[in-house]
């Protein structure tokens, strides 16, 4: 193949990038590509500006290396099919994703693709295991974690890629502006991009062995703070996991990485988490208090841990996983408030925030999820005894 374009999606790196290090092994030029899409645009400022520094610092790395990222603003599907005409493409590569966005695009790409006689193929990578891979006998995915975890050990994993061949974009080519960097809502929200995302990376994993020790103390954080990068693809969760897996005591923190890949199986069988309960026959009765929840969302409840965790998630754009419990049930069980809109909440402020794990983990708290005990309570006092003793993560967020 002459020419290639690599779609960038939610994968926004050089290593084991296996679209872009295919498309680099069978092309004679690759032409990277990045667009804007309006329809993803405005959700959350957060996420835009992480978006806009990780696009940003993709662009400058494929430039270290003789390359360039070309940008486009609109439909995805419009503007790669355009471009590849435009550079006479004969295939196009991108990640494969789960949401229904992402597989109406897919789907969108690959007709197009073949009314332009273009090749059109998908790649793994935004998981450690390909969310079909594996499935329980009579059953299409898990809907348990437990037999999931004990599958998911079990099978082999694919082979991680190193940095992908040197490609020269072809001559001529316009690769856009790049937009000028939206404001986001928390002033301690972490940078984006693959070169954050690396020092972040080597910085932590040295102490992963003390993960399963520290990950619940909340004034610790013992906390990779690693989900942000892996939503938007700037870290492999595959090198993530070999990178723990080369120090001991790791596998707690590599469990976590399993529950990210078997929310991702979830909402591919069952894309409608972020809109229905997941759990059959689960009961739902809501309280339609506004001024509660507006308590809830400003960290005004009077509740220290549910207030610091609240004002941790707009001061930071994150919120430590045991804070997220703890207030996304003192939401659903205490006041009662559907957990759509608390979902819709941490989906304006969180880095991480994606549908498979944001909306999974909401439904599990509410009890309208993959949880096998639905009505289990998380007693905000209880839980501050034990992972706050001290009251210091009440105190920074105060």
């Amino acid at each position: 193949m002459r020419t290639a374009v690599v779609l960038f999606t939610r994968d926004l790196r050089l290593h084991d990038n296996p679209a872009l290090a295919a498309a680099c092994a069978n092309a004679e030029q690759v032409v990277p590509l990045f667009v804007f899409d309006p329809a993803l645009a405005g959700r959350s400022p957060n996420r835009d500006r992480f978006l806009h520094q990780s696009v940003a610092d993709l662009r400058a790395v494929l430039r270290d290396r003789g390359s360039d990222l070309v940008l486009r603003q609109g439909d995805p599907v419009a503007e790669t099919i355009r471009l590849a005409g435009e550079v006479g493409a004969e295939g196009v590569a991108l990640a494969a994703d789960v949401s229904r966005y992402a597989k109406r695009r897919e789907r969108r790409l690959t007709e197009e693709g073949e009314r332009h006689r273009l090749s059109v193929r998908l790649f793994p990578g935004l998981t450690i295991v390909d969310p079909g891979a594996l499935k329980p006998g009579g059953g299409d995915h898990y809907r348990v974690f437990s037999p999931y975890h004990r599958s998911w050990q079990a099978t082999k994993w694919r082979d991680q890629i190193g940095l992908p061949k040197k490609r020269p974009l072809p001559s001529g080519v316009d690769v856009g502006r790049l937009p000028d960097e939206p404001a986001g809502e928390s002033p301690g929200a972490v940078p984006g991009g693959e070169t954050a995302a690396r020092r972040r990376l080597r910085g932590w994993v040295g102490n992963v062995e003390r993960y399963d020790d520290l990950h619940n103390d909340l004034a610790g954080d013992g906390t990779s703070r690693l989900s942000p990068y892996l939503r938007f693809g700037c870290l492999s969760p595959l090198e993530v996991a070999h990178a723990a897996l080369a120090r001991p005591a790791a596998d707690p923190f590599v469990r976590q990485l399993c529950w990210r890949d078997f929310y991702y199986q979830v909402a591919q069988a069952f894309p409608e988490i972020g809109r229905k309960a997941y759990r059959r026959g689960a009961t739902e009765s809501w309280q339609g208090d506004d001024a509660a929840f507006d308590r809830w969302a400003e960290g005004r409840t009077g509740v220290p841990i549910v207030d610091a965790g609240m004002h941790q998630l707009r001061r930071e754009g994150w919120m430590h996983n045991r804070a997220r419990l703890v207030t996304a049930s003192y939401l659903t069980k205490d006041l009662g408030v559907d957990w759509r809109r608390g979902l819709g909440e941490f989906g304006r402020w969180l880095l991480d925030g994606d549908l498979p794990n944001n909306a999974g983990n909401w439904q599990w708290t509410a009890g309208t999820g993959n949880d096998t005990r639905p009505y289990r309570r998380f007693n905000p006092e209880r839980q501050r005894e034990r992972y706050d003793p001290d009251g210091e993560y009440v105190a920074r967020y105060s």
